[in-house]
């Protein structure tokens, strides 16, 4: 199976790395994310593993943290959109 993988730096949240792998299909593969609220954002990464990209986007997308205009839920979505482009890896 190819996969693609990025590491993406999300802005205007508390976590600083957003590490993310799907296969060819678009599925989610796994989710790593460095800083942050630990426990929240393995929930986050345990419920998107196996589901499709571009259904993760239509769910999380636009998510706000507070008085924040984004989330550590809607910078995943721009990783995605991100690694959604990425060339497959063998």
């Amino acid at each position: 199976m190819r996969t693609k993988h990025i590491m993406y730096k999300p802005t205007g949240v508390c976590s600083q790395v957003i590490d993310v792998t799907a296969d060819e299909n678009d599925v989610i593969l796994q989710v790593f994310f460095i800083g942050g609220c630990n426990g929240n954002l393995q929930g986050i990464s345990s419920l998107v593993r196996g589901q499709k990209i571009d259904d993760v986007i239509s769910r999380l997308q636009g998510i706000r943290c507070g008085t924040k205009r984004t989330s550590c839920p809607d910078q995943l979505c721009e990783a995605l959109k991100e690694l959604r482009a990425a060339p497959l890896e063998d």
